[in-house]
């Protein structure tokens, strides 16, 4: 079992865990909305995504914040997981990021959506 993200007490007041396929979900989740300088130690971990919302839609856009999401999962969960695929929408004002992958441990295929208003 791995420690759950966000951090959070469990119903007997531990602290809640989570397993580990999921707990591959949360690292892909704290990658993508964690922008670089935000953590003291490891100041290029994250993919800057965020930062990337408030630029003018265009193509160009859209590709370059996909190269950036893949470059930086592959550079902090490649030896976790094998990226298939990475689709980054602005719909109104919700970013919405879908990751296929495959989990390198078990060979399992997973999807994973995640939303964040902006």
């Amino acid at each position: 079992m791995q420690v759950d993200y966000p951090f959070h007490f469990d119903g007997r007041g531990g602290t809640a865990t989570t397993s580990s396929d999921d707990h591959i979900r949360d690292l892909i989740e704290q990658v993508l909305f964690t922008s670089p300088g935000e953590r003291v130690n490891r100041p290029t971990f994250g993919s800057g995504l965020l930062r990337l919302v408030f630029e003018p839609n265009s193509t160009a856009l859209a590709a370059m914040t996909q190269m950036s999401v893949q470059g930086a999962l592959q550079q902090w969960l490649g030896d976790l997981i094998q990226l298939e695929a990475v689709q980054v929408e602005n719909v109104d004002s919700v970013l919405e990021v879908t990751i296929q992958y495959v989990i390198r441990r078990t060979q399992q295929r997973q999807v994973a959506q995640f939303r964040r208003s902006i």
